[in-house]
C-alpha cells in the first residue's frame, strides 16, 4: 500500500543531531518532540510533515529507496552510502552551513610520503614485493574511487568501524582515510595529512527522493516550503537592515550618492521615501528615510559612508529572514526534475 504521509528524517545521534535541531529552529522550523526517546516528532509550522530520527547512513538508504521523502545528513555519508546508486536522490541544498569536516588521507609522521604521487610510488613498491598498500577507513567506496583516480595500486581497503587513528600504530594499516575537523586528533596520534589527499569536503545537506517529488504534488509543495525557510534564513544570516534619515532634494539624488559608495548598494539598491515632518520649517532641506540591507563585514564601513552623504540617526536591526521572489535552489530543483523526464 502506498504511503500518504510526508517524512523528513533527521540524524538520531552523532555530531549532526543537535545541530540539525538548532538549525531548523533558526529557520523557523522548530521541532516539537515532547519525549526525547520518541522516534517521531512534528514541526508545527509544517504540520503535514512527520519528522523521523534515524542513523545518518540509514537516512540516505531510506531516501534512496523511497521510504523517506526528505533527509538531512552529511555529504560524506551521502557520498558513501549512495555511491553509484544516487539516481533516485536529489540534493536540494548542499551548503546548510553546519557540520563541516573533510575526508582526508593521513600517514604516520615518520613516513616520507607527502603527496598522492608519493603514495602511488609507495603502493607500487609494495606491490613489487607481493603486498598491497593497506588503507583503513569507514568510507570504502569513496576512498577507493579517490585512490583509483590517482593511480594508487595495489590497495587493500580495510573497513573499520571503530577508532582509525590507532590502525597504523598497531600494524594492520599503512594509511587511514578519516574525517577531519580541526586535525588535533591526527596530530595527537602522530599522523600527518597527505598534502593533496583531500578526498571530500563535507557539511550538512538536505536531500529528497526524486520519485516522490515527481509523483506527489504535496511532497513538491513541502520541498518548496523547506527550501524557502532555509534559504530565507541563510540569506539573512549576518545581514542587517540599516535605516537612517538623509537630507536631500529628491530620492534620485540620494540614491545617486549612495550607489557611488562601495558599501551602500544593498540587495538591489536602497529604498528611499519622504519623511513627513510634524512641522515644516521654511527653507529647510527635505528629509528622506533610507532603508538598506548590509552584510555584517561591511556594516561599519557602510555607516561611515552614510554619514558622509548626510545620514543621521542610523538604526541597525538584524535580519531574521530574507525571502526571494522564488528561491534559486527551488528553480534548480525543478530544472533537475524536468531534466530527468
Amino acid at each position: 500500500m502506498s504511503r500518504t504521509d510526508i517524512r523528513l528524517a533527521l540524524p538520531s545521534k552523532g555530531a549532526l543531531h543537535k545541530d540539525a535541531f538548532d538549525f531548523l529552529e533558526a529557520c523557523g522550523l522548530k521541532i516539537f518532540r515532547p519525549n526525547p526517546r520518541q522516534y517521531e516528532a512534528k514541526i508545527p509550522s509544517l504540520p503535514e510533515l512527520t519528522v523521523m530520527f534515524q542513523r545518518p547512513g540509514d537516512i540516505v538508504t531510506g531516501v534512496r529507496q523511497g521510504s523517506i521523502d526528505f533527509g538531512l545528513t552529511g555529504l560524506d555519508i551521502l557520498s558513501e552510502k549512495a555511491y553509484g546508486r544516487s539516481h533516485t536522490i536529489l540534493i536540494l541544498h548542499d551548503a546548510l552551513g553546519f557540520g563541516p569536516c573533510t575526508l582526508n588521507l593521513a600517514v604516520p609522521e615518520e613516513m616520507p610520503a607527502r603527496t598522492m604521487a608519493d603514495l602511488a610510488a609507495w603502493a607500487k613498491d609494495l606491490g613489487e614485493n607481493g603486498r598491497s598498500l593497506r588503507v583503513a577507513t569507514k568510507f570504502i567506496k569513496t576512498t577507493g574511487a579517490f585512490l583509483e583516480k590517482y593511480g594508487v595500486a595495489p590497495v587493500k581497503l580495510i573497513n573499520v568501524e571503530g577508532t582509525l587513528e590507532i590502525a597504523p600504530k598497531i600494524g594492520y594499516a599503512d594509511v587511514i582515510a578519516d574525517l577531519v575537523s580541526s586535525g588535533i586528533t591526527l596530530r595527537d596520534n602522530h599522523l600527518r595529512q597527505i598534502d593533496d589527499g583531500l578526498i571530500l569536503s563535507s557539511q550538512a545537506c538536505l536531500v529528497a527522493n526524486k520519485a516522490a517529488l515527481k509523483t506527489r504534488t504535496e511532497v513538491l509543495s513541502v520541498a518548496r516550503q523547506l527550501i524557502e525557510y532555509i534559504e530565507a534564513h541563510l540569506r539573512a544570516e549576518n545581514s542587517y537592515l540599516v535605516t537612517t534619515n538623509v537630507r536631500g532634494t529628491s530620492p534620485e539624488s540620494i540614491a545617486e550618492k549612495m550607489l557611488s559608495q562601495p558599501h551602500l548598494r544593498g540587495l538591489r539598491g536602497p529604498t528611499i521615501a519622504p519623511v513627513v515632518a510634524r512641522h515644516h520649517v521654511p527653507d529647510e532641506p527635505d528629509w528622506f528615510a533610507v532603508n538598506i540591507v548590509i552584510q555584517k563585514p561591511s556594516l561599519f564601513k557602510a555607516i561611515a559612508e552614510l554619514r558622509t552623504i548626510g545620514g543621521s540617526g542610523v538604526v541597525v536591526s538584524p535580519c531574521k529572514y530574507i525571502f526571494e521572489e522564488e528561491p534559486e535552489r527551488y528553480r534548480a530543483m525543478l530544472t533537475a526534475l524536468n531534466g530527468d523526464q
